[in-house]
């Protein structure tokens, strides 16, 4: 007898998500009712006439609404497919089939078109593949660009997906606009493979993360239960395996991350790693859910008796809204497991727990003892060296904290690599009493800073030793931001072995002005580097948007080399960015209102819509301004998760919405000297100035990136040039 298997594809959630709210409640109570029992009397599987899948049956929810089941005749296997009005319902039955895959033995949900439509080259303009260099590309580029499959076998192009039966049709893909328009009828593995070699990702890379292994045995293709299984499958297609957990899927069915992972995404969790990994990733390619999918995993498969696993990041508020999203995924033994907390955080519980009496402080502290440390020790500045101000504290944070500089013999010799201004030995000891007198006032006020705490920390483990942080192992989110004493603190953390540390960064989106190399903390990340290449997020229009801003910035790949964004594509198309000047912000904000009324009519909630300002300033203004013309806004906190539940439109500075994601961003007040900011680019040193610059544009990069949807861009008075140069 076979085990009774129930399956919901992604589809059912989908349309599961658009039905109204009132009808719902009922699907629920059908779902709840087939999973407990598919073959219960009381489910009444009917025939589609017509139906090009003789294993699709419809069920019957209500008097007025139908679910689309495939129920193939042997196996006990029932997948729910889609939900919809009747007519609607058997429509779309009628227009899609599901085959398993005879080389890949992946369950495939295939749409059925006849052949004229795949030589309609009628895509619109916008919705042209952009080149390979990341420009935006004209409509005569985009038209005629060609798609050469011609050092792709028929093997190979069948390890990718694509039907025995269509690879004529798929090999006659020769334009760009035919392969898009072939979206229709691809399988959704075949057209991402294709996709992406036409968009310049090399064969070998797309061989390894999407190519399917070569099977030992011959696939049954009527195997509906084993086919389910297989990693492909398993982006479409879940089998539930409990009641809450499908309760929990249909309170929130378009957050699909929870459980359906790309075959490459879950390459890379699902697995043993025999050291470090490192896996690089462009905005919406879903590191940060690789990331907490991977601590879910170790936590359920690795752990002995008294082992823990931490999964860090930089800020405060993506380690909260981290928490707030592993609870959707985690049951609550493992969720019990995981430690999740920023590096800072980590770092000052470590020290309280050893009776550590200093207290952390940082440049901008509320509390103004940084600073008047700071103009204790500027006092003492050199004026003979002509030296600007500046430069003092771009030393102090890019050279003595980071090397544990502690003497002027040390400052001597230390290397100043990557700094604009050379100092002869001389000039150096003129300068340490600046630095001296520094570290001494944060003795007396009995303050440290968070650099000096992670090098105390590290002599406290040569003491006592790496085994007492009790972690297994330690996942890293946004590994870019992270300094490196604060990663050469994590590596010995965690023991040296199989599944130790898991790292996942983009350099494109360093926003802080740190940059380290894996190497040099001893992190060994050899044959264990990774790439994420898919844009899920937002649409390939926003995404060529936000990557131009970057293309004068040279970026690395976290361990010494450079990440190109070749290759790096969104799969989804929709409107181009809006761009808008107005004279005054008063008018500005207008145009805001009239906007969010515009999308809230045309059924987008004021939840999934936020504004994003260069600084908390500008932020409070447009709050201001939108309260007085009747808007409902909510100021998105620092320490607190975004819970979508609650009504309003969202506010938040370009570093606060880094992690989160909405249907509609409005950039506001994007001004010539406030973006990039007038203020953090004030420097002589040309090095420096490379760097925050840099800062800057990655800031604007990340903040266009959180648009799912649609992506408006304003400005009053004289408008940012970023606006010009994306």
């Amino acid at each position: 007898m076979h085990e009774v298997k129930v399956a919901i594809g992604d589809g059912f959630l989908e349309s599961f998500a658009v039905i109204p709210k009132a009808k719902q409640k009922k699907v629920m109570e059908f779902v709840a009712k087939f999973r407990h029992n598919p073959k219960s009397a009381g489910i009444n599987y009917e025939k589609i006439n017509d139906a090009r899948d003789p294993n699709f049956r419809s069920v019957r929810v209500d008097q007025e609404y139908r679910g689309i089941v495939l129920s193939p005749e042997a196996g006990d296997v029932y997948v729910l497919l889609w939900v919809d009005k009747h007519d609607d319902a058997y429509d779309w039955a009628r227009r899609h089939r599901c085959d398993i895959h005879p080389t890949t033995g992946t369950l495939q949900l295939l749409q059925v078109q006849s052949a004229t439509i795949v030589e309609q080259a009628t895509t619109p303009p916008s919705q042209r593949i952009a080149p390979a260099n990341g420009r935006t590309a004209s409509t005569a580029d985009t038209h005629e660009a060609t798609v050469d499959l011609s050092d792709v076998d028929d093997q190979t192009l069948l390890r990718f997906g694509v039907p025995p039966s269509e690879l004529d049709r798929t090999r006659a893909l020769t334009t760009v606009a035919k392969l898009e328009v072939a979206e229709q009828w691809l399988p959704r593995e075949a057209f991402e493979a294709l996709y992406l070699y036409a968009a310049g990702t090399p064969l070998l890379e797309l061989l390894a993360d999407f190519a399917a292994a070569p099977v030992a045995k011959p696939v049954d293709i009527t195997d509906f239960a084993t086919a389910l299984e297989a990693d492909a499958s398993r982006q479409r297609f879940h089998v539930v395996e409990s009641e809450l957990e499908l309760i929990e899927m249909l309170e929130a069915p378009l957050e699909k991350w929870r459980v359906f992972l790309h075959p490459s995404q879950r390459r890379l969790v699902d697995r043993n790693w025999n050291g470090p990994v490192r896996v690089l990733g462009g905005a919406g390619t879903g590191k940060t859910v690789v990331a907490m999918h991977r601590a879910r995993w170790l936590a359920q498969n690795q752990l002995k008796a008294g082992e823990r696993i931490l999964i860090t990041t930089f800020t405060a508020n993506l380690a909260t809204d981290i928490a707030d999203n592993l609870r959707k995924i985690c049951s609550p033994e493992s969720l019990s497991n995981i430690d999740v907390q920023h590096i800072d955080a980590w770092v000052s519980g470590f020290l309280r727990s050893r009776d550590y009496r200093l207290r952390i402080v940082y440049p901008g502290d509320p509390s103004g003892d940084y600073a008047s440390c700071w103009q204790r020790a500027e006092a003492l500045i050199p004026a003979e060296l002509g030296l600007p101000a500046s430069f003092y504290t771009e030393e102090w944070d890019r050279v003595v904290l980071p090397n544990a500089v502690k003497t002027t013999k040390d400052y001597a010799t230390v290397s100043r690599a990557g700094r604009g201004v050379s100092l002869t030995r001389k000039q150096r000891s003129q300068i340490w009493p600046v630095f001296e007198e520094m570290r001494i006032q944060l003795a007396l006020r009995k303050l440290t800073t968070l650099e000096d705490a992670i090098h105390e920390i590290l002599a406290m483990l040569d003491r006592d030793g790496v085994g007492q942080s009790g972690y297994r192992s330690i996942v890293v989110d946004e590994g870019q931001d992270f300094s490196s004493e604060m990663l050469t603190l994590l590596r010995r953390l965690a023991p040296q072995q199989p599944n130790d540390l898991f790292i996942v960064g983009d350099g494109h989106q360093r926003i802080y002005q740190r940059k380290a190399v894996l190497g040099r903390c001893g992190i060994d990340i050899r044959g264990r580097g990774k790439k994420l290449r898919i844009n899920y997020r937002t649409t390939e229009e926003i995404r060529r948007f936000a990557v131009a801003v970057l293309n004068a910035v040279k970026v690395d790949d976290l361990d010494g080399g450079s990440d190109g964004i070749e290759g790096y594509r969104s799969l989804m198309h929709g409107h181009p960015p809006e761009r808008k000047v107005f004279s005054i912000q008063d008018e500005e904000v207008a145009w805001l209102r009239d906007s969010i009324d515009a999308l809230q009519v045309d059924g987008m909630q004021s939840q999934d819509i936020c504004l994003v300002a260069r600084t908390n300033s500008l932020v409070d203004s447009y709050a201001s301004g939108l309260k007085r013309l009747g808007v409902a806004v909510k100021v998105i906190s620092r320490r607190q998760p975004d819970h979508r539940s609650t009504a309003g439109v969202r506010l938040a500075t370009m570093h606060r919405v880094k992690g989160l994601e909405f249907r509609a961003v409005f950039m506001v007040g994007l001004n010539k000297g406030v973006v990039p900011l007038e203020g953090a680019l004030r420097t002589k040193d040309p090095v420096e100035m490379e760097l925050r610059s840099a800062h800057e544009r990655a800031l604007f990069h990340v903040a266009a990136t959180r648009a799912v949807k649609r992506l408006f861009l304003s400005s009053f008075g004289e408008a940012s040039a970023f606006v010009g140069d994306a």
